[in-house]
């Protein structure tokens, strides 16, 4: 009986297309707060996981299922998510001193 029923394409629901965009956007907002709090560090650094994130979502996830986070070409988008993410990461990491030490 099972393969006499024809399967329909499936649809996945909105919400679970964009739930690792979201998750992505969750951190970034965590970022935005700590240095709206005057933590630009801390801030940066989440900022910079929210793009290694992105990258590791993008990587494993197909690209039906990562909604906004799809730019480019798999490849192309985790590369550039992940060297992103490292580049700021350093960034925040390296910087001594300043106005907001």
């Amino acid at each position: 009986m099972r393969g006499l029923i024809p399967r329909l394409p499936r649809r996945d629901h909105p919400a679970l297309v964009h739930a690792p965009f979201l998750v992505v956007l969750a951190i970034v907002a965590g970022g935005m707060v700590r240095i709206a709090q005057y933590h630009w560090r801390e801030g940066a650094a989440l900022i910079a996981l929210a793009l290694v994130v992105a990258a590791a979502l993008r990587a494993v996830l197909p690209s039906e299922r990562t909604g906004p986070l799809v730019i480019r070409g798999r490849l192309v988008d985790v590369l550039c998510y992940a060297a992103l993410g490292v580049m700021i990461l350093l960034v925040a990491l390296t910087i001594t001193g300043g106005p907001f030490h």
